[in-house]
């Protein structure tokens, strides 16, 4: 994780080490877990909402266009935690983390006492909705999600051994990606969150999250919907909108410079943002229900078996219980 010949012990002992991990699942309500936590004044997470330095496997995998400048050394890594107070409990959020193979040794190794905070989701309405992430982010080019699961059977292995990003069924062995966190981590370090608790009652989750990390959880709780699944309506919008944002050329960089003289980081942020929502996403299409129930089908063992580990009747809640 870094060039040197120190320890992620050693390094850490010079700069603020990360105390907790939001490891996952996207689309499962992260962003929001995140907005939510990041304003209690006892909690300092960075700007930067996922740095994913700690999933060396994933870590080139996933950078779409336009993106932040990921940490590329521990050094730089750890440099997001150094504005927090002496008293800040400090934490991140990679949602990559929980399907990394070499995450949960990696954030043992940088933080033994890590607290480990991981989201799950049904399988078919995860698969649906980051399809659509990957359709906004152009990772994924095929719109047709059926097609697009029928294309990862035929897709070539990564040849040096990193996993493909484009691998959606492999996204849902949630038991597998438990147990790794579970293998280095005791249990009560590992919370494990279902999205139905949180998208129910938001503060009610949060609550426990703040008592999970030992902070005040009688703070007042602004309740936050974060990343909502949208479809790109307008490709040309969108390669409009982010050239300007990246300064693609020199126009764009002109206009770039001018809005960033005049306005704060957040303000452009939320600035950009909004332009995406009034000229280039829309609502997505309704999920395809026959589509929806063979993915059900096919994941009812997995099903099965997280509700097996994790002591919960997941196959009632999500209706695993009543298929064809």
């Amino acid at each position: 994780m870094t060039a040197s010949s120190e320890t992620p012990a050693e390094v850490g002992a010079r700069q603020r080490v990360p105390e907790f991990f939001i490891v996952g699942h996207p689309k499962s309500g992260t962003t929001a877990l995140y907005e939510m936590l990041r304003r209690h004044p006892q909690i300092y997470m960075p700007e930067l909402k996922e740095p994913r330095f700690l999933a060396s496997d994933l870590r080139e995998r996933f950078q779409p266009s336009g993106s932040a400048v990921f940490p590329q050394t521990l050094e730089q890594y750890l440099a997001l935690f150094e504005d927090a107070r002496p008293r800040q409990r400090v934490g991140e959020a990679s949602p990559s983390y929980l399907r990394s193979r070499t995450a949960a040794r990696a954030i043992a190794e940088l933080q033994p006492d890590a607290r480990i905070i991981a989201i799950l989701r049904e399988p078919a309405s995860f698969l649906r909705s980051l399809h659509l992430e990957l359709l906004q982010n152009r990772v994924e080019n095929e719109r047709d999600l059926r097609r697009a699961l029928e294309e990862e059977q035929l897709a070539p292995s990564a040849g040096d051994g990193a996993e493909p990003l484009l691998r959606y069924t492999d996204r849902v062995r949630y038991v597998e990606q438990l147990r790794r966190y579970h293998e280095a981590f005791a249990p009560e370090q590992v919370l494990v969150l279902i999205y139905d608790d949180f998208r129910a009652d938001n503060e009610a989750v949060v609550r426990r999250v703040l008592r999970f990390l030992d902070v005040d959880d009688a703070q007042p709780i602004e309740a936050i919907e974060a990343n909502p699944s949208v479809a790109v309506r307008s490709p040309r919008a969108d390669d409009a909108v982010r050239a300007l944002y990246s300064g693609a050329n020199p126009i764009a960089r002109a206009l770039k410079a001018t809005i960033k003289a005049i306005t704060p980081a957040r303000r452009r942020s939320e600035l950009f943002a909004a332009v995406r929502r009034r000229f280039v996403y829309g609502q997505p299409p309704p999920p395809d229900e026959q589509l929806m129930g063979e993915l059900r089908v096919r994941f009812r063992g997995e099903v099965v078996a997280l509700s097996e580990y994790l002591d919960r009747d997941l196959v009632g809640l999500w209706g695993y219980d009543n298929l064809a």
